[in-house]
């Protein structure tokens, strides 16, 4: 099968090569799915280019890609809720990525049905951020209704997953944008729009109850300065901390890396008496399935900014990079 393949890590001018791969093993819990477009993601070019390698050693060379739709072509003689024909989506598990290719073998605990309303190309931006902003929001923050919650770049793939699913949990939303995206980020829910080009958000907000953070080490930081005591800071972007090594089952390993990684920002969340917590997200078919069900209901609709073909995979790639999308971008495969 076709495939777009990592044959080692690095950031001067890497790409990905096409070229053939085996199809992949489906074992007895497994459903093969055909797929039909992948999301593309930051998180692939940080992969691509080695940032991840410490704690998700991929050996090159493999396969790249965090987010499928597809259709099930074949399942495991242990699979009970999926058949062939079924439409699908997932986040695969973070040790089985390869969606940028023609077919993937994927646990079906990590499926869910495709929401019916949408595209494969739309729902193929939905699995990775979707989740992200549901383990961020739901698990982690527990955000209820009449809370306030400050995401990060909002015209950006999780911005716009999470304002929505934010507002959807009855909580008041401020984000930060280019004044050319204002408008989205209004429409998709924001109540609280700061340029960041012109206004510095630590001296606007004050007293959040939540901070969703994707961005780099200094506004990690300063959002430290909007939330109140007990506040909660939620971080994708790192640094990763001791509780992540517990995560990814490395404690011994990578903890007291982690523990060194992240203790500037743990001791100044201490000092103004609020959580810090790094997260990376996991699949999760269950969850996935609840945010179908926002989704077919109209609860939540995935933005997209551009649709490139399989063959131009490494362009979209780049125009990931540049990290300019409103929303997310998309390969279509099938």
């Amino acid at each position: 099968m076709r495939a777009f393949i990592v044959d080692r890590y690095g950031k001067s001018g890497n790409v990905l090569r096409a070229g053939d791969v085996p199809e992949p093993e489906v074992r007895e819990h497994d459903v093969l799915v055909q797929v039909h477009a992948a999301g593309v993601n930051a998180l692939d070019v940080k992969i691509r280019d080695g940032e991840f390698k410490l704690v998700l050693p991929y050996r090159p060379p493999f396969v790249l890609g965090n987010d499928v739709a597809g259709v099930v072509v074949r399942a495991g003689a242990g699979v009970r809720r999926f058949k062939p024909g079924d439409e699908v989506y997932a986040r695969p598990d973070k040790d089985r990525i390869g969606t940028f290719a023609e077919l993937i073998s994927v646990n079906e605990d990590d499926l869910a049905p495709k929401p019916k309303r949408l595209t494969m190309e739309e729902a193929a931006a939905v699995p990775l951020v979707g989740l992200t902003a549901w383990q961020a929001l739901v698990e982690i923050a527990d955000l209820r209704k009449g809370q306030k919650v400050f995401i990060h770049a909002g015209a950006g793939g999780v911005g716009t997953f999470a304002i929505q699913l934010a507002k959807h949990l009855g909580a008041t939303v401020a984000t930060t944008t280019s004044a050319a995206n204002v408008d989205l980020v209004k429409r998709l829910g924001a109540d609280v729009v700061i340029d960041y080009r012109k206004d510095d958000f630590e001296t606007v907000l004050r007293d959040y109850d939540v901070v969703l953070n994707s961005l780099d080490d200094e506004t990690l930081r300063k959002s430290l300065r909007v939330l109140k005591p007990g506040g909660k800071l939620i971080s994708i972007s790192g640094p990763p901390d001791p509780a992540f090594a517990r995560e990814i089952g490395k404690p011994w390993t990578l903890g007291p890396v982690m523990r060194v990684l992240s203790r500037r920002i743990r001791k100044a969340a201490q000092r103004r008496q609020v959580s810090y917590s790094f997260l990376f997200m996991r699949a999760n078919g269950k969850q996935l399935s609840e945010i179908t069900s926002l989704i077919d209901s109209a609860v939540i609709t995935p933005v997209i900014d551009r649709i490139f073909p399989f063959e131009s995979t490494n362009e979209a790639l780049a125009y990931v990079q540049k990290g300019r999308a409103k929303g997310k971008v998309v390969v279509k495969i099938k």
